[in-house]
């Protein structure tokens, strides 16, 4: 299954890659940018979106919103990675569509069953 990492920072973006590679998952592309995240899964076939929630100018909450209401991508499993679990964002995402949320720091057991619950969703 091929992901997409989406984290304005770039060292998140390394340890995501790093943790996926652990367990087993190595067709990984990566974005620094919610436009850049679009551009590319309109363009690439994506099993997987795992997204940082504070990007800046678009967060990944908007870039989600963006995904669930393009039909050609809308059933992509996405998961929404946040360092501060607030019950208002969480709901929030789950009201757009989001499969998962992930609260930093995390772990690869936990970024697997993380996926599972994601991918299942679909």
């Amino acid at each position: 299954m091929k992901v997409l990492i989406v984290d304005d920072y770039g060292t998140m973006r390394r340890i995501i890659r790093d943790l996926l590679s652990q367990i087993g998952y190595d067709d990984v592309d990566e974005a620094s940018t919610g436009r850049e995240a679009l551009e590319k899964l309109r363009a690439t076939r994506y099993g997987l979106v795992i997204s940082d929630w504070h990007m800046e100018p678009m967060t990944g909450y908007d870039l989600l919103k963006e995904v669930r209401a393009d039909a050609q991508l809308r059933e992509t499993p996405f998961i929404i990675v946040t360092a501060e679990a607030q019950r208002d964002q969480l709901a929030a995402a789950h009201r757009v569509g989001v499969d998962e949320c992930l609260v930093k720091p995390f772990d690869a057991t936990t970024l697997l069953s993380t996926i599972a619950g994601a991918v299942t969703h679909h």
